[in-house]
């Protein structure tokens, strides 16, 4: 890989970098967390008119045709801006399991920013693993209730993860059907609501089960977990920028605390832990993009990492500033919220750590099978 942004991929990054915090400054994120989803549809056609809806989709479905790297770029400044709204559920979660699946149809009014979805996984164990999906569809219907669903207030569909039978299911449901009852739920992050759904008897349209099921998830959650980690940098950069500018300018004892040693390894280990992040992102990104051997794990090194260093970098940032740094008219606590949504968010540091340690132990016994049948 490259160990550094194309030309291409380079304006791109300028262009999201001018166009998110001129469409959704701050003073705009205040405002959305007050409105239902904290979604506003003139914000939302503005981001699909210029085509973030359609970033990591093929040309052929009204697409832009582009990599996980630039995925990674945008979905970075983001993260910056601190972006609300039903965006990351419906491109870069429902988006991604679509494609996967190769329902091509149902693409295009996510791209052209028609349709908003989300993707129902979460059960009573809470657990990101697919394994632990119990809910049953049978003769087409659906009962049960999934949990922390993002989004699911402003969506129009949702792909519910379920079992027919023994085999994991995919299944589309229109979020305004009969026996579809959307619920919100308490969220720490105000900027990304959480919502419990309960289906009663609701019906359904299976798009795939099985293998083929199984693995459009997998790659949809490596492929959402790995824009998440981009956006966790993004709002590491904006809690490091307003650190700095601010030790520049509070004076303690007469000059300004950026003099103080003590504040400098604040920022510098702030700095460490945003630089760290990014490049794991960005190479989870291309390995992803890639296909490489390594790509699983190096999403889960990439997660375990950014969700332990968003969340110092959150603790630091409001160290610097104080008492005034929870104050409810400072951003840092905004940031710190979607730190500690984000950390938790497609699994912890330890979910992921867990991940790391099966994948290794899964090569060991591999080599020895394929030592011992050389052997043999």
């Amino acid at each position: 890989m490259q160990f550094g942004l194309t030309e291409t991929q380079q304006i791109l990054k300028n262009s999201a970098r001018a166009f998110f915090p001129a469409e959704c400054p701050m003073s705009e994120v205040r405002r959305l967390i007050d409105l239902p989803g904290a979604h506003d549809e003139a914000l939302w056609s503005k981001i699909a008119v210029h085509g973030w809806t359609g970033i990591i989709f093929d040309e052929a479905h009204g697409g832009m045709g582009l990599g996980l790297v630039e995925m990674a770029v945008a979905a970075e400044e983001m993260g910056r801006a601190l972006l609300p709204g039903p965006f990351f559920s419906t491109v870069f979660l429902a988006g991604a399991l679509l494609e996967k699946s190769g329902l091509s149809a149902l693409v295009a009014p996510l791209c052209e920013g028609r349709k908003r979805g989300t993707v129902a996984l979460l059960e009573e164990s809470a657990c990101w693993d697919p394994g632990a999906v119990q809910m049953q569809i049978s003769g087409g219907r659906i009962s049960g209730r999934k949990l922390l669903v993002p989004d699911a207030g402003v969506a129009d569909f949702l792909l519910c993860v379920a079992r027919c039978g023994r085999q994991l299911a995919i299944a589309h449901v229109p979020a305004s059907g009969d026996g579809v009852t959307v619920r919100p739920m308490p969220s720490l992050d105000r900027t990304r609501p959480l919502y419990a759904v309960e289906f009663d008897r609701a019906r359904v349209e299976v798009l795939c089960t099985g293998e083929q099921a199984q693995a459009a998830l997998d790659r949809a959650i490596d492929t959402a977990t790995v824009a998440l980690v981009a956006e966790m940098a993004g709002g590491m950069q904006r809690i490091l920028e307003i650190t700095v500018e601010y030790a520049k300018t509070r004076k303690q004892f007469g000059k300004p605390i950026g003099q103080f040693q003590a504040v400098q390894h604040q920022c510098a280990d702030m700095l460490l832990l945003t630089e760290s992040t990014r490049s794991a992102a960005y190479y989870a990104a291309w390995a992803l993009n890639e296909d490489a051997p390594d790509a699983p794990t190096a999403v889960s090194v990439a997660k375990s990492y950014a969700s332990d260093a968003y969340r110092e970098v959150g603790n630091r940032g409001i160290q610097v500033h104080g008492g005034m740094g929870f104050t409810w008219e400072n951003d840092l606590h905004l940031y710190y919220r979607r730190a500690k949504a984000s950390e938790i968010a497609f699994g912890d540091a330890a979910f992921h750590r867990e991940r790391i340690a099966r994948a290794i132990i899964d090569g060991r016994r591999a080599q020895a099978v394929l030592g011992a049948s050389i052997n043999m």
